[in-house]
Formats: structure tokens, C-alpha cells, sequence
């Protein structure tokens, strides 16, 4: 193959691949969003208790969430299931983010949020727990809306419960 023809090639190759990806993602507008997405759920979780869980877990078989290393629900079925049975035995949760709250937009439909939490949940009985953690999930946006498509929590280990 002759320079010329090599050159050619190339600019196709890389034209191509243009056209393939589309318009630019703006991907700072996504880090934005998610974390207006963060707080929001820290204030709906507050503001409504449990119940609120039911508007940002994705209600779909691709859900799923991890407690300490175990499943916890498998999808968001389990989620909907189990949901009348926390609604009863937490009263109030008290849920905040911590510094940093961390963001990597992969789409502009898809990113990963990290950040430290730390929780008060007043149970139905009056007893109140105190958790202090880290989170991790992947959050995918739905008819202009974003959830959270799996998530993973894990408690401070001084404060995970014994095995």
C-alpha cells in the first residue's frame, strides 16, 4: 500500500470513527446532575423514610444491591417485596453524604457515584443506629430520570456487625 493510499485510509478510519461516536457527551453536565441526584436522594430518604428507596432503585431485573459483602436484595422485585417490612420497622432515617462525593460520568446515561455516608435510623421502637460507611454505584438514567441500577454499601468495620 502506497503512502497516499495508507493516508487515505487513516482518515476514513478516523472519520468513521466520528460519525460512529456521535455527538460529544458533555460529560462535566453529567457529574453535575448525578450529584444534584445524590442530594436529592439524601433528602428524600429523610424527608420520607424508607419508602423513598422505592423512587431511586431501578425496578428492574439489572438491579441489585450489596450490604457488607452479601446480597442483599437480587433485583427490584426483592426491593418492592421487602419494602413493606422496612416501611414498618424503620420510623426515620437521617441520611448524608460525605466529602468527597465522588462522580465518574462514563455516558451521558451512565455514571459511577462514590462517597463516604453516614446514617441515623430510628427504628419503629424508638432505638436508634448510628452507621457510618462507604457507597458505591453505578446510576443509569431512565425517561429523563436517574437511579440507581446497583449499589454497594459497606459499614465503617468498627462498626459492622459481628459475624
Amino acid at each position: 500500500m502506497r503512502v497516499k493510499e495508507s493516508a487515505l485510509l487513516l482518515s476514513l478510519l478516523l472519520c468513521g470513527g466520528c460519525v460512529v461516536m456521535g455527538p460529544r457527551t458533555d460529560l462535566a453536565a453529567v457529574k453535575n446532575d448525578v450529584q444534584m441526584f445524590a442530594r436529592s436522594v439524601a433528602d428524600g430518604v429523610t424527608k420520607d423514610g424508607p419508602k423513598a428507596w422505592q423512587n431511586y432503585f431501578e425496578n428492574s431485573p439489572t438491579f441489585f444491591m450489596v450490604v457488607d459483602g452479601r446480597m442483599e436484595f437480587q433485583d427490584g422485585a426483592a426491593v418492592q417485596a421487602a419494602m413493606p417490612k422496612l416501611t414498618e420497622a424503620i420510623k426515620k432515617i437521617e441520611l448524608k453524604w460525605g466529602e468527597p462525593l465522588r462522580v465518574d460520568a462514563l455516558t451521558e446515561d451512565l455514571a459511577i457515584m462514590a462517597a463516604p455516608w453516614h446514617e441515623l435510623v430510628t427504628l419503629a421502637d424508638g432505638k436508634a443506629l448510628d452507621n457510618s460507611g462507604y457507597f458505591t454505584a453505578l446510576i443509569e438514567k431512565h425517561d429523563g430520570h436517574w437511579q440507581f441500577r446497583n449499589a454497594h454499601w459497606s459499614t465503617t468495620p468498627s462498626q459492622a456487625p459481628a459475624r
